[in-house]
């Protein structure tokens, strides 16, 4: 029995050629994207348009440092809820994609049932984020682990 075609099974090696330098620098000319990639500008475009439309390629994004931007502390939070039910799962998700502060939510197995990535202005406003956490609808528990340094931040996937 053969298996569905992935996404991946669709891409040939300048795809991955393209993503790979758009992931090392989202900022570079179609022009300068085809040079990298071995191909004119014009299908080079027309890959990079359809690997948006299949959203492989999600977005294009600044990579800011928080520090500089008055955001002195990130930390990460394991979150425990009472329930696993659907409607309380994705309450939870609705809840915390509505503050700023949380940069990422991942629903995860072992140990908790969400680590959330969040910064704080502050050692003051990370104790009222856990606190806005701890008193959210169906948390059980809460678990926050500050960053002291971070050696590496990768974004996307190796190729």
């Amino acid at each position: 029995m053969k298996s569905q075609p992935t996404d991946t099974d669709m891409l040939d090696a300048i795809d991955r050629r393209i993503l790979a330098e758009l992931q090392a620098d989202g900022r570079m000319t179609n022009v300068e994207l085809a040079r990298r990639a071995g191909i004119s500008a014009p299908p080079c475009l027309r890959r990079v348009r359809r690997l948006e439309e299949a959203g492989i390629i999600r977005g294009y994004h600044a990579d800011t440092d928080p520090q500089k931007l008055d955001w002195e502390i990130m930390f990460f939070a394991i979150v425990g809820l009472e329930s696993q039910k659907e409607a309380v799962l994705s309450g939870f998700e609705s809840l915390v994609a509505a503050w700023p502060e949380v940069r990422e939510c991942h629903m995860i197995r072992g140990g908790g049932d969400f680590l959330l990535k969040l910064v704080a202005r502050d050692t003051a406003h990370e104790n009222l984020l856990t606190q806005r956490l701890t008193g959210a609808p169906h948390v059980s528990r809460v678990q926050t682990l500050q960053t002291i340094r971070t050696s590496r931040s990768l974004s996307g996937v190796p190729f």
